[in-house]
């Protein structure tokens, strides 16, 4: 390894490269690695000091697979497996050893909690085993059990050397012909015409076709020399060492003991005792020290001393064992816990991979294999909502911000996140024009892309705050069956000004717009057209709305959460020489959404237009008149009722509002919330991107075909890969909804799919369907060789609920309002 560290220290820096890597620790040299696996050799590694400098030498080296995502069992899971062969093909040990991993559930909450993932894990081939506090005595005899209500133990997974397992990857990619640079800071990016052309080091430039920002904590840094948004941010991540101790040895468990917010592992005779504490520290928050490598911080005893005292009564020995080392150092933060991979919006061929909030030894060989693949494809190769930068928002990258929201993102990793959850710091930042009036209204807010959201209402004379988080019935609940009711009954005002909203205008608008849209927008003036954006590989990348406002204008609308990803690939889709232009008008309008069957009497009385069936059809499109107002109004629905979308100019935000109040006494009206929202569009069946469906999957799979032109002129990005997919003559999973026989039980998504007592998939969205008179989820069903009509009809399905199956009935059309009457009445 040094002759070869050698032999590229003596070579001079080359003038050009196909892909520059900026940052060589574990991240870095794993994406360097994929490459080459998939044939791409002329890479570079540019680092500013050594190898691993910065976190990846002082990181505990835990290889654990339990989680509550797919992606992210998948990555962990690849890695581990990785780690297993590294050695033998480059001769470089990786220091894994399947010593086992053992989390501790000592609450009621944090059981159900465990028992739900244990079966979603299970599921996915990781073999996680409830345990008794009996059975964690024997594997952990020094662990004080006398609160544990069980254990849930991993025996294949482990630990391994985060130096050596980077070296490892470093050997693996110069094997492959990667060229690896030590001691080469990069001082600058070089850009042309939105893309980047190359990189500007202390030894001079480098021209390069593709650059990926893996450096770390330097990544936010990194990224401002591109004009690119990297909203991650260090913060102090302690653990402690200890002198020996009697009964110790290395093949102890690693124990996660998220009461006490700690894990435990063994450490050359003596324990590591690391932790996640609840109120975290940011550190460099102007930026990280110039000359900073392997450097350390200076421990803060003070405020960490209750977090020590509090981990100590897991292992009692703690208390009286020496203390080697008290180690303090920067671990890198991300606003949601997620982490920040693929093509920066910003800038052409930019990539980033950074942000890995401490696991980055843990999901280093799945990233890299994701970000090669990425960026060889164009696309990313496994569901991105978990981990594409394009989720990000600029305002994100605020330093305040940053630091604000990383006090509480530390500890999420041992926090238990219920399905409501909702961040507490970093609060009140994006706030709609009548969001006064909705907090008079008894508007209890959740937060998404950085608004404050509706996500319930309190009655008159009810305080609007959740009295304890469970998974049972919270307080709010009765609240949103009247909001449900109301909806399906008489009519809801309900405030979504969080949708993301765009204008496409130019000669060639409708061109540009057919060939990134798989339905046709060459429609009338007015009309309204559902439809998803595609990859080359037939995946979706977008789920939204077209309205053509004119000849050469048409109105965009999606999903709030994809804001960025949907501005980015609009723009990145418009060739250079077309005339068609993107306006961003997001925070332009507030979007009041009424629904429910008495909405058109309450429009009747809001506006001198004719809202009739006839001269307002569903999913059209009209300019009308609201009081003093003109606002552009949709005929369309989420909730599966009658109803309208009102884009609002935003200084008429409030007038337009108190004239719908006014209008709706005596209809029932009622305000609702997202909570509503989402148990509406569950009841129906309607899709939502990102959480039902993604951008590995194609419309076909999902029941989406109806809203996919194949034969439009001119094709479509996608087309040919779903004609592929068509001549397979095959489906090998397809969306299915189910209902649950018994209305006691709650359904919140993951939950897995049982057809003939088989796993057939699991529930990607759940909740409570108030009409139908029990818990709803729509989930993918899944057939090796064709997941038909007949296969799906035919099956006897139950829903494992915490390790409780429940039986449910399964369909295949929305088993609310199937043929559509109620939305086009």
């Amino acid at each position: 390894m040094d002759n070869q560290r050698s032999m590229d220290l003596t070579n001079s820096l080359p003038s050009q490269a196909q892909v520059v890597i900026i940052g060589g620790g574990v991240i870095g040299c794993s994406t360097a690695y994929h490459l080459t696996k998939i044939g791409w050799k002329d890479v570079l590694i540019l680092e500013r000091k050594e190898l691993t400098a910065g976190t990846t030498w002082h990181a505990a080296g835990l290889i654990v697979t339990p989680s509550h995502s797919d992606v992210a069992v998948e990555i962990a899971t690849y890695t581990r497996e990785l780690l297993k062969i590294l050695e033998k093909e480059t001769g470089q040990p990786t220091g894994f050893k399947d010593i086992g991993y053992l989390q501790l559930a000592c609450t009621p909450e944090w059981l159900e909690e465990r028992r739900r993932m244990a079966a979603f894990v299970r599921k996915l081939g990781v073999s996680y085993q409830e345990i008794s506090p009996t059975e964690v005595k024997k594997l952990w005899p020094l662990a004080d059990t006398s609160d544990i209500l069980a254990g849930f133990y991993t025996p294949e997974d482990g630990r391994a050397n985060p130096i050596d397992i980077t070296m490892a990857y470093a050997k693996g990619a110069r094997m492959g012909g990667v060229r690896i640079f030590e001691g080469t800071t990069v001082i600058g990016i070089n850009k042309k015409g939105g893309r980047v052309t190359g990189v500007i080091t202390n030894k001079g430039e480098i021209k390069a076709e593709i650059v990926v920002n893996c450096a770390g904590l330097w990544g936010r840094q990194l990224g401002k020399m591109a004009g690119v948004n990297v909203p991650l941010q260090a913060a102090e991540h302690y653990y402690l060492l200890t002198q020996p101790i009697e009964g110790v040895h290395p093949n102890l468990p690693i124990i996660e003991d998220f009461e006490h917010y700690a894990y435990i592992r063994e450490e050359v005779g003596g324990l590591m005792v690391g932790l996640f504490e609840p109120v975290a520290a940011p550190w460099g928050v102007n930026g990280i020290p110039k000359d900073f490598a392997f450097g350390e911080i200076n421990p803060d005893w003070d405020r960490m001393m209750p977090y020590i005292e509090t981990a100590m009564e897991r292992v009692p020995a703690l208390k009286e064992a020496g203390i080697h080392k008290f180690f303090c150092g920067p671990e890198s933060f991300t606003p949601d816990g997620g982490p920040l991979l693929g093509e920066a919006p910003e800038l052409k061929n930019f990539f980033v991979a950074a942000g890995l909030n401490s696991l980055g030894i843990l999901q280093s060989g799945g990233v890299g294999r994701i970000m090669a693949q990425w960026i060889v494809d164009g696309y990313c190769p496994v569901e991105a909502q978990y981990l594409d930068i394009a989720r990000c928002f600029p305002f994100q990258g605020n330093k305040k911000y940053l630091a604000d929201r990383t006090v509480e993102t530390l500890g999420l990793q041992y926090k238990l996140i219920y399905p409501n959850f909702a961040f507490k710091t970093a609060r009140n930042i994006r706030r709609t024009a009548i969001h006064e009036q909705l907090a008079k209204a008894g508007a209890y807010f959740a937060m998404g892309m950085g608004w404050e959201i509706p996500d319930w209402y309190a009655p008159a004379g009810r305080e609007a705050k959740i009295d304890k988080y469970s998974w049972g019935r919270q307080n709010w609940f009765e609240y949103l069956a009247a909001e449900h009711k109301a909806c399906r009954e008489d009519a809801i005002v309900m405030d979504v000004t969080s949708m993301s909203k765009f204008l496409v205008q130019g000669r060639d608008a409708e061109k540009v717009l057919n060939r990134i849209c798989a339905n046709d927008v060459a429609v009338p003036v007015g009309r309204v057209v559902y439809t998803q954006w595609l990859n080359e590989g037939g995946g979706m990348e977008a789920d939204l709305t077209v309205t053509r406002l004119a000849e050469d204008k048409y109105f965009i609308v999606s999903a709030g959460d994809f804001y960025t990803h949907d501005l980015m690939w609009l723009r990145k889709h418009i060739p250079s020489d077309a005339h068609a232009f993107v306006t961003d008008v997001t925070s332009g309008y507030t979007l009041l959404n009424i629904q429910g069957p008495k909405s058109r009497e309450l429009m009747k009385r809001i506006t001198t237009a004719d809202v009739s069936k006839e001269a307002f059809p569903y999913m059209s499109a009209q300019e009308i008149d609201v009081n003093y107002a003109l606002v552009q109004t949709l005929r369309v629905t989420y909730e599966g009722e009658l109803g309208f979308e009102l884009y609002i100019p935003t200084e008429f935000s409030a007038h337009v509002y108190e004239t719908v109040i006014e209008a709706g006494q005596g209809l029932g009206l009622k305000h609702a919330g997202f909570q509503a929202l989402n148990s509406l569009r569950i009841e129906k069946a309607y899709r939502e991107y990102g959480h039902d469906m993604d951008n590995v999957d194609t419309p076909l799979e999902a029941g989406l075909g109806f809203a996919v032109k194949l034969d439009k002129p001119g094709g479509f990005i996608g087309r040919d890969a779903l004609l592929r997919h068509k001549e397979n003559g095959s489906l090998k999973y397809r969306m299915v909804q189910f209902l649950l026989d018994d209305p006691e039980p709650l359904l919140y998504g993951g939950e897995i799919i049982y057809r003939n007592g088989k796993i057939v998939g699991y529930l990607k969205t759940g909740t409570y369907g108030f009409t139908l008179g029990g818990a709803v989820g729509m989930g993918f069903v899944h057939h090796e060789n064709d997941a038909s009509n007949e296969y799906i009809n035919s099956g006897s399905y139950e829903i494992d609920i915490a390790g409780k199956r429940c039986p449910a009935k399964a369909s295949l059309r929305p088993m609310y309002d199937p043929l559509n009457e109620r939305v086009r009445s």
